[in-house]
């Protein structure tokens, strides 16, 4: 038998060596402790971003209109959006659309209730 034909070392693949190896890093016990506290260390290390700022948008509806109709607006000019009563609005972040929802009145107060989260492409 030659050193090509041992089968604990081929050059087509990984040998059996490399393979216990990866077994033992998928079987549960000590790393899974090693994965709680990558996952602890992680949660941590995103503190840092927790003071950015965002811009949070809500989109009830858009329209048209020449500059001139724009200028002769006062308060409680009436607008008409391209959307009905009880469609869903748009929630962007960043000028990103993250999501839709709907308006909801809590307190006398209006707000948002997200319907559906719009996945990354």
């Amino acid at each position: 038998m030659s050193d090509t034909d041992d089968p604990i070392e081929n050059e087509d693949g990984p040998s059996l060596a490399d393979m216990a190896d990866q077994l033992e890093e998928m079987q549960p016990g000590a790393s899974d402790t090693q994965q709680e506290s990558n996952v602890e260390k992680n949660a941590s290390d995103l503190e840092a971003v927790f003071d950015v700022p965002v811009r949070i948008s809500a989109v009830l509806g858009r329209t048209r209109m020449p500059v001139a109709k724009l200028l002769q607006m006062d308060a409680g000019t009436i607008v008409e959006l391209d959307r009905q009563v009880g469609e869903a609005i748009d929630i962007y972040v960043n000028d990103r659309l993250v999501a839709r929802g709907e308006i909801v009145l809590v307190e006398n107060k209006l707000g948002i209730t997200m319907t559906e989260i719009i996945k990354a492409n």
